[in-house]
């Protein structure tokens, strides 16, 4: 019998060294406690609070991410030896986005915020790394929780994210190898040219190319939103059918109630601004922090996101036209003091998109602060850029 080859997964490329490294330690011992909270919802969020060396502290940063955990991350003790406590927590929807849902992650936040609260926090402040920054934007803006945001490396929401890099070019949802080649931008005819040579696309090609973009998440909507009136139309029509005397009938509308439409959503890795660096020029290298190194390759290969959703999830999360969790929309109501730390050798996100997100902020005392030449985790400037947020909360809340 012929076995089948196995194929595993790459070296971790360069972008993900995530978690602390030893280079980010505060250099003292940082108490932490393990926290379960129950949301009133009854969801489990779990998390770890971090405190200051002499347990002393009046002022509490919070921080999450719709899918990622965010208990270690770097930012907690380099804060908590500062002299603040800080809770890092994952949501529901912890390590599996597959039906997240924003609205249900900001009462996932409003549960760590009381929490701290509780605790004795003269003062919550709300730190969103990534896509985290439109997660804690959202819980401000529509629940009025926190006294301060913080943005780490925050792009414009995860919505408006997929725009850009969602591949237009799938001819058939269901055929992942489908092509439209005018639309493609690993096309040789479109300007593409095998990694690691850079590419040169038309400007007029690349209009055409992010309108295509949207056009696709609008399909994918339209497919969303139709499973879900599907699905409540049969539970209106189920008032109607008695399950005593129409059993089969009343079995098959309560099937079609409940259903839960999945998408498989392929190609959603394809930034032409990974290859031609004269679009939106910063200080980034060519390619993607998902990518292996190629995006070509993780645009079909496992790299990519919002592979797998519900239609609810989708529409709540990864579409740039539904979700609710687009910074353009929330950071207006954002009141609170606001700063945001950008690293300018970023991948993902623009110089452009970060001015944009604090210009657009509600707040009349912002800040902006680049970490010249940092990639999107901050690996190497991770202390200078935590210096710079200290120095910002210690203005503004009490120690």
């Amino acid at each position: 019998m012929q076995h089948l080859d196995v194929q595993l997964g790459g070296a971790r490329p360069f972008g993900l060294g995530y978690w602390p490294m030893p280079e980010d330690a505060p250099g003292v011992a940082i108490p932490r406690e393990d926290v379960r909270i129950v949301s009133p919802d009854g969801a489990l969020v779990r998390g770890m609070l971090w405190t200051p060396p002499d347990g002393k502290w009046k002022t509490a940063v919070i921080l999450s991410h719709p899918r990622g955990d965010f208990t270690v991350h770097y930012a907690c003790p380099l804060l908590a030896a500062a002299g603040y406590a800080v809770l890092g927590f994952g949501t529901r929807y912890m390590n599996n986005d597959t039906d997240c849902l924003h609205e249900n992650c900001i009462v996932d936040v409003k549960a760590a915020h009381d929490f701290m609260v509780s605790r004795g926090a003269e003062a919550v402040v709300l730190l969103g790394n990534s896509g985290g920054g439109s997660l804690m934007a959202m819980a401000n803006a529509e629940l009025g929780i926190g006294d301060g945001w913080i943005g780490m490396a925050a792009h414009p929401g995860e919505g408006v994210f997929m725009l850009q890099v969602i591949d237009p070019s799938v001819a058939d949802e269901a055929d992942p190898f489908s092509r439209v080649p005018e639309l493609d931008m690993y096309n040789p005819d479109n300007g593409w040219r095998p990694w690691p040579e850079p590419c040169s696309y038309d400007p007029g090609w690349l209009a055409t190319y992010r309108a295509a973009q949207r056009d696709r998440v609008a399909r994918l909507d339209a497919v969303a939103r139709q499973s879900l009136v599907d699905a409540e139309t049969a539970g209106a029509a189920m008032g109607g059918v008695h399950k005593s005397t129409s059993p089969q009938e009343w079995r098959e509308l309560r099937a079609r109630r409940v259903f839960a439409k999945y998408l498989t959503i392929y190609r959603t890795l394809a930034d032409p601004a990974y290859l031609d660096l004269s679009i939106d020029p910063d200080e980034r290298p060519m390619g993607s922090l998902f990518a292996f190194p190629d995006p070509f390759e993780a645009n079909y290969g496992r790299g990519g996101l919002a592979r797998t959703m519900t239609a609810r999830g989708w529409l709540s999360t990864w579409s740039g036209l539904s979700s609710h969790a687009r910074l353009a929309d929330t950071m207006p109501k954002v009141k609170v003091p606001t700063i945001l730390v950008h690293p300018t050798a970023d991948t993902e996100i623009r110089v452009r998109q970060a001015m944009e997100i604090v210009q657009n902020a509600g707040a009349p005392d912002t800040t902006y602060v680049e970490m010249k030449g940092a990639p999107h985790y901050l690996e190497g400037h991770r202390k200078p850029a935590m210096d710079a947020v200290i120095d910002w909360m210690r203005a503004r809340y009490p120690l």
